[in-house]
């Protein structure tokens, strides 16, 4: 089963977030005073064994596909465009090769059949990168990859997050997740408690039922500038990032055994960072630190 790396954002919330964004960052760590320092772009690239621009042949248009309600990754805009951080990025990625850029929207099934059936060249829709997901499809070098974070209320005294500090307190996880591994992994001592999702252990914290909880960093920092989390919370501690419990990341997917596609985009990815574009397309989208 295809999985995707976060929990999509609703239009009006991502709307507040970007308002809320724009007059204040968030702390690089909770501890710290708030303060308007630039957000985090993640260096998601490894190695630079794609400097060289390979043969274009065959290749003059590149008909992308994605999903259509997972903002800000990709969702339809008010005027009705499909727009996002991964419609964005398949622009750039034509840019760069200077072919001609198809980009559709369909559900969320249909993606790797559309590859299968040579409707579509490319998926780039936020699909995680797992063992499940390389079955049925392959995929580029990973594009970005969200961190695991802690969140306690604001008023809350814990600043120090380690097995031992940490040891009898309650901390929310969503059940059966990645998160939830990771914590009896590395935090056995923690009091874990496990709820149906992620926006149920966030409600329990707001509420004060738990102590923390230990959740996706990027959907956490929506969560904290919404309307639902009412200012309550706030990270703690740093970023996890450990691909045997949370994946490898995000790829762009293509058709099982296109070596040629995958390694042209491959190509384009890194001079897409390598250009500015990825920072500049990153910083748009994700004004706020969740690193």
């Amino acid at each position: 089963m295809m999985r995707r790396l976060a929990a999509p954002i609703g239009l009006g919330l991502l709307s507040l977030v970007f308002a809320i964004a724009c007059s204040a960052a968030l702390p690089a760590r909770a501890q710290a005073p708030a303060a308007k320092a630039k957000p985090i772009v993640p260096d998601a690239w490894q190695g630079g064994a794609y400097r060289s621009k390979p043969d274009m042949k065959g290749i003059k248009k590149i008909r992308f596909i994605t999903d259509s309600d997972y903002p800000p990754f990709h969702y339809y805009d008010e005027v009705g465009a499909l727009t996002g951080f991964n419609v964005d990025l398949a622009q750039a990625i034509c840019d760069v090769l200077e072919v001609e850029c198809q980009i559709d929207a369909t559900n969320w099934s249909s993606l790797i059949p559309a590859l299968d059936s040579g409707e579509a060249d490319a998926a780039i829709a936020s699909i995680r990168i797992t063992a499940e997901a390389l079955k049925s499809a392959d995929f580029t070098l990973r594009y970005y990859a969200t961190p695991a974070r802690f969140a306690a209320r604001k008023e809350s005294e814990i600043t120090d997050i380690r097995p031992e500090t940490i040891k009898g307190l309650k901390v929310g996880v969503a059940k059966n997740s990645g998160h939830e591994a990771y914590l009896k992994t590395f935090f056995p001592d923690a009091a874990i408690a496990a709820f149906e999702s992620s926006e149920a252990a966030q409600k329990a914290l707001k509420e004060g039922a738990i102590d923390l909880v230990f959740a996706d960093g990027v959907s956490l920092t929506f969560w904290f500038n919404g309307v639902d989390s009412e200012q309550c919370c706030e990270f703690r501690g740093g970023p996890y990032l450990d691909s045997r419990f949370f994946g490898e990341g995000v790829g762009i997917a293509v058709k099982k055994g296109n070596r040629h596609l995958t390694q042209v985009l491959n190509y384009a990815l890194e001079q897409v960072h390598a250009r500015g574009i990825y920072e500049e397309l990153f910083l748009r989208y994700f004004p706020m630190n969740f690193f």
